[in-house]
């Protein structure tokens, strides 16, 4: 999706890049595909843009598309792969305090961004004060509950997450409208027609126990909250649900390889353990002492470091 061949920036263990593959790469283009069709026809700013490609894939259907990043190398990358568009500018910028005309913007988006500052409520002033009345905001943040709490896990480039109620908190005094969505990556499923007919969407999530029961419509706890917020009206005719996949299916891949090369290990594991208890057979041992070991556990075969 890159409009040059120009060198990928460093990957930094959390900026997303296009070359970025599986969980990551799917979670971000789907945000960006997200807008798309509210961007059609608007002008568009998207604050703390890193690598471009997002801004670059919205400048397919809007009128205009600003940029804006705090770090000066990814606008220069930027501007290099992606500036050939005419309606499409990179500048540098700091997301908190933006240096924009009042309303001059039909929509703002900021994927990713709030965990990352300090200053939210400015930020998210910011945006408001960008916007023209009728504008829209759409805004994303992991859920500080699923994504930190439940997994236990701390990024150490987040500086202030969020729960589902403080993100609606913080942006209401700004928005009084907001549709709240959740994303998560699923293994899920498809069934789709084939004739092209349109139709509503369906969403089942059942449970494995105790006899496959149906829990609910696309009931998961979401790993991301994705917000559209509005000052008068949300746009009208919003999608319900949203899918994204890429055609190869590399995580489905990566999943398969995985399965396989696990399948291989415990195979070979299971073929060592026999070996070993045919050894173990082969050689005398002395029943009395307490200090070996009562498992036949490959885990257990190991060399006892030197005294």
């Amino acid at each position: 999706m890159s409009d040059s061949d120009s060198p990928a920036l460093p990957f930094t263990g959390e900026r997303f890049t296009p070359e970025c593959v599986r969980e990551i790469w799917y979670e971000h283009w789907h945000r960006y595909l997200f807008a798309w069709r509210i961007a059609q026809g608007k002008r568009v700013l998207d604050a703390a843009c890193g690598e471009g490609y997002g801004s670059a894939l919205l400048a397919r259907t809007a009128t205009s598309v600003l940029g804006v990043d705090i770090d000066a190398a990814s606008i220069a990358h930027a501007r290099e792969r992606y500036g050939s568009r005419e309606n499409l500018r990179y500048e540098v910028g700091d997301a908190t305090a933006l240096d924009v005309a009042p309303a001059s913007y039909d929509l703002v988006v900021s994927f990713e961004t709030l965990e990352h500052v300090e200053a939210q409520e400015r930020m998210l002033e910011g945006f408001a004060r960008a916007l023209s009345d009728d504008g829209v905001l759409v805004v994303s943040s992991p859920d500080k509950h699923t994504y930190s709490e439940v997994a236990g896990f701390r990024n150490e480039f987040h500086t202030r997450e969020l729960y589902r109620d403080e993100l609606l908190a913080m942006l209401k005094p700004h928005f009084p409208h907001v549709r709240l969505y959740g994303q998560k990556l699923l293994f899920q499923s498809a069934i789709w027609s084939q004739d092209g007919s349109g139709g509503a969407c369906e969403a089942w999530t059942g449970s494995a126990e105790p006899h496959g029961t149906i829990v609910g419509n696309l009931d998961y706890a979401p790993l991301y909250f994705i917000a559209i917020c509005a000052k008068r009206e949300l746009p009208q005719r919003l999608q319900a649900l949203s899918l994204f996949g890429d055609r190869e299916e590399s995580v489905y891949a990566h999943y398969n390889h995985e399965v396989r090369k696990n399948m291989t290990a415990g195979e070979r594991i299971a073929e060592l353990e026999r070996e070993l208890e045919t050894l173990r057979g082969a050689e005398p041992h002395d029943d009395s002492d307490s200090t070996a070991p009562e498992r036949h556990d490959w885990r257990f075969w190991r060399r006892k470091p030197d005294a």
